[in-house]
């Protein structure tokens, strides 16, 4: 899409419910349309509008290796209530291979080794699963009141990181929002998450950040 294409498509859809905006997403991607999830909190929002519009919709999970047990946990139940065709992407190296080779998560302190951890452990298997599933349009669960990043995207950008159309749908939703669709949908959710890459929210684990896409570019 031309930047003109870009600015229009989001004003139109800027009015438009995250379910109308999906579909538009799966139109657009003819058959190459990927969701991407964690399964932080909120995560069943968007899965669930994704399935009422593609049921085989691929969604793409990088499992770090450093989940808690109530993430994994609320994964496999999603995976079996919503029929998910989970996609999951693993590291070539083991948590555990990991951190005996260069120590635990680092700090938050270290910026330098916080990227590299993430470079290794979330952006190459990110990688690897969309050239693999080369999709045109990545649906993602980004929100505008995650973070100052995030606050400066919009529903409808071009991601240079992975070369794909990103729809962000629930990207005006406020966590008010968020809860009510859960209750209406009787969707569960989980709020032990916690991203080893990003070690708050107020970062980014570089999946959604240029550096992210200059780790990619380097090969990692």
């Amino acid at each position: 899409m031309t930047p003109e294409q870009m600015a229009r498509a989001n004003a139109e859809m800027r009015n438009q419910s995250p379910l109308e905006i999906i579909r538009w997403a799966v139109a657009q991607a003819r058959g190459r349309a990927v969701v991407s999830t964690n399964f932080r909190p909120y995560e069943a929002v968007i899965l669930h509008l994704c399935i009422r519009v593609q049921a085989d919709i691929p969604v793409l999970w990088v499992d770090h290796g450093y989940n808690r047990p109530a993430t994994y946990r609320h994964a496999e139940q999603l995976k079996k209530l919503l029929k998910l065709n989970l996609k999951a992407y693993l590291p070539r190296i083991s948590a555990a291979h990991r951190d005996a080779i260069c120590g635990g998560i680092p700090s938050t302190d270290d910026e330098k080794a916080l990227k590299e951890f993430s470079a290794l452990m979330k952006l190459e298997p990110f990688q690897r699963g969309m050239r693999d599933l080369a999709p045109t349009v990545w649906i993602t669960a980004l929100r505008k009141v995650q973070n100052s990043n995030r606050a400066g995207l919009d529903i409808v950008s071009q991601d240079n990181n992975f070369g794909a159309l990103k729809v962000s749908p629930v990207f005006y939703w406020t966590d008010a929002d968020m809860e009510i669709y859960l209750k209406q949908q009787n969707l569960p959710n989980e709020w032990d998450y916690f991203d080893p890459a990003k070690a708050d929210d107020r970062r980014e684990c570089g999946l959604h950040a240029r550096w992210g896409g200059e780790k990619l570019g380097s090969g990692i």
